[in-house]
């Protein structure tokens, strides 16, 4: 079983600038493309609760550039649990490009997400559903020596 949740994409040309790299911008996109397969994927039972009256809102979302990715290269963004309280998830990302059998990191991002309840004008913290806890759990980042996350151990040069 792996310790992440992953989304594949292949990147098309209208996800480019005109000088023919990703526009960073697509980067935080795969990030809630992620996010929401994993919710169709892992807690179905979360999407009929944000149907209803959950909601999740984005408090903050980051990504590192380590290297251009271009049309036709294929990602697997791997998302995985990065801390948990009461009413909020971190999670980590890591864009990784597939090629020739080998693997590369070319973005590490996070994101952060509040739980809130209640009505657009009146809308207030939330404990993180317990059915959405359950399906974190198993993406859950482990924290290696000196307390840095280890991640994407045995990745391939490119």
């Amino acid at each position: 079983m792996e310790s992440y949740y992953e989304y594949r994409h292949l990147v098309g040309f209208e996800e480019t600038n005109l000088v023919g790299n990703v526009y960073y911008v697509n980067y935080m996109r795969w990030q809630g493309r992620c996010r929401e397969m994993f919710l169709r994927d892992q807690a179905p039972e979360v999407l009929a609760d944000i149907r209803d009256d959950l909601k999740l809102f984005t408090l903050k979302c980051e990504c590192e550039f380590f290297t251009e990715i271009t049309a036709f290269d294929e990602l697997s963004i791997r998302m995985r649990l990065e801390d948990l309280t009461q009413t909020q998830i971190g999670f980590a990302f890591d864009y990784v490009r597939l090629r020739d059998g080998f693997e590369e990191l070319v973005a590490r991002g996070r994101q952060r997400i509040a739980c809130m309840r209640g009505p657009n004008t009146d809308t207030r913290p939330t404990r993180v559903p317990d059915t959405l806890r359950a399906a974190l759990s198993r993406y859950a980042v482990a924290p290696a020596a000196g307390g840095q996350r280890k991640v994407l151990e045995g990745v391939g040069e490119g």
